[in-house]
């Protein structure tokens, strides 16, 4: 059984992976590093900041710092103890896909998936009353993480594990965030 999704999910990768052409890598390149995304964190912060103060965002912050810590060591955790290798050293078909960019390290699961599903379900849940389309925040975690299948880093397993179990931690974060705000922070 779990050949054949294995299986699968190469094919689903050789696929996708193949959608690609060299006029968008660039594209792909830029989207996939985290550093351009600053003018978006920026946005975001502002529409927080001038939803509940600054004294509420540095408290939030203080939880997505934790909560970004806690998913990214855990992936890490588990990429370790899987150690399943990227697709761009994957010699049965490294020399059929489209490699943009290498890496060495582990594939499963994405942390790019997680962290910005773990982020985006912890801000959705908060804000979701106070910004009308706050929902189209999860398209930051789509964009980004197909970015990885386009570059040939992970499969398309690693991204959907990676986005269960960040939805996961954004989730049990929100809950420890409200809880702790109810009890120690009324904001």
């Amino acid at each position: 059984m779990l050949e054949k999704i294995v299986s699968l999910d190469t094919q689903l990768f050789i696929y996708l992976n193949g959608l690609g052409s060299e006029t968008y890598d660039g594209l792909w390149l830029i989207i996939t590093k985290q550093v351009n995304w600053i003018p978006f964190f920026l946005l975001l912060f502002y529409l927080i900041y001038t939803k509940i103060g600054i004294k509420k965002t540095g408290y939030l912050l203080l939880f997505v710092a934790i909560l970004l810590l806690a998913t990214d060591q855990i992936t890490n955790l588990f990429k370790y103890t899987v150690q399943r290798a990227r697709p761009c050293n994957n010699p049965e078909i490294k020399d059929i896909i489209r490699v943009v960019q290498s890496r060495t390290s582990f594939s499963f699961f994405s942390g790019h998936a997680a962290n910005t599903m773990a982020v985006a379900t912890f801000l959705y849940l908060i804000f979701k009353k106070q910004f009308k389309y706050f929902g189209l925040l999860f398209l930051w975690p789509l964009i980004f993480a197909y970015s990885r299948i386009y570059l040939g880093l992970h499969y398309p397993l690693d991204i959907l594990t990676g986005y269960l179990f960040g939805f996961i931690m954004g989730y049990l974060m929100y809950n420890v965030y409200r809880f702790t705000q109810i009890k120690y922070f009324p904001l």
